[in-house]
């Protein structure tokens, strides 16, 4: 549930505190991208992932689906972490609203304050700029 505050980091922690699945929109199976190297810190803290990207049939053994909208209705998604373009988030963000999932986050560089605030508005938890890698990392540093 969306906060009136914009504290983004109590809004990480808080989104880090109540997830267990993360959808990564435009999870690559190539070792050096980002989204790789996030999926497999996601997985060492025990989440779960579920590799959003077309064309793709898994990524680190997981099962891959071209949309949101493909993803099995059996499979709840607690947070869309989105790693497109800036100029392409906003779809997948919409498509985040349309599905009732409680959480977007945009990775470090993807910046779209309209579809944040489209989310925040539906009611959704918004993370922009920012990677939860580097979030588990400040927590474990800090102890929590």
């Amino acid at each position: 549930m969306a906060s009136a505050d914009q504290d983004p980091t109590a809004t990480a922690d808080r989104i880090l505190d109540r997830a267990r699945v993360f959808a990564v929109v435009g999870a690559s199976p190539s070792t050096w991208r980002p989204s790789h190297g996030v999926m497999q810190v996601l997985l060492g803290h025990g989440y779960e992932v579920v590799p959003i990207r077309p064309g793709v049939e898994e990524v680190l053994g997981r099962r891959a689906y071209p949309d949101l909208a493909s993803v099995p209705e059996e499979v709840t998604i607690d947070v869309v972490d989105i790693f497109r373009r800036s100029d392409r988030a906003g779809r997948h963000v919409d498509e985040a609203i349309a599905l009732g999932v409680p959480a977007v986050w945009l990775q470090l560089g993807v910046i779209d304050h309209d579809a944040a605030e489209r989310a925040r508005a539906a009611g959704l938890d918004v993370v922009m700029d920012r990677c939860p890698a580097i979030e588990l990392d400040r927590r474990r540093r800090r102890g929590g």
